[in-house]
């Protein structure tokens, strides 16, 4: 599946979910609810995937754990607080970095509409790829793909 495919699916299913269930859950709820609706939509996911790296010489088995990897391409980390602080999207480009990845997806569910609560992560891309992908473009996709962050 190309990229836009995947981050189109997985921003369809969120606002599906956010719709019917609504803000003020449990993260954990809406991890698994939507890693569901996407294994159903014929993807790959794996949940709380821990990921190893190293830096200088040392190894960090275990050094973080992304909540959702789609088929093995795109992070999706969840959160469901009032308002996204400016380390959450830090922290996402951090894990891309890390795994080498092209983009990330950042989902809170406690906002009132999810649009708000929805950024893309991108690492690296290069210039050939979808002007979707960029960082900071404000844009509204038909998807529901609310804009880019750093």
């Amino acid at each position: 599946m190309e990229l836009d495919d995947i981050t189109g699916a997985i921003i369809d299913t969120s606002m599906k979910i956010h719709t019917k269930l609504g803000p003020g859950l449990l993260e954990s709820v809406y991890e698994l609810v939507l890693a569901k609706a996407l294994l159903e939509r014929g993807m790959a996911v794996e949940r709380q995937k821990p990921i190893t790296f190293s830096y200088e010489g040392m190894v960090f088995e275990e050094g973080f754990r992304v909540d959702l990897l789609i088929e093995n391409q795109v992070i999706v980390e969840l959160k469901s607080v009032e308002k996204l602080a400016p380390v959450h999207s830090k922290q996402l480009l951090t894990y891309l970095r890390l795994m080498n990845l092209p983009v990330g997806l950042l989902i809170n569910f406690g906002t009132s509409t999810l649009k708000e609560g929805l950024q893309r992560v991108v690492n690296n891309l290069p210039s050939s790829a979808s002007p979707r992908l960029y960082i900071n473009q404000e844009r509204t996709y038909s998807r529901g793909d609310a804009g880019d962050a750093e």
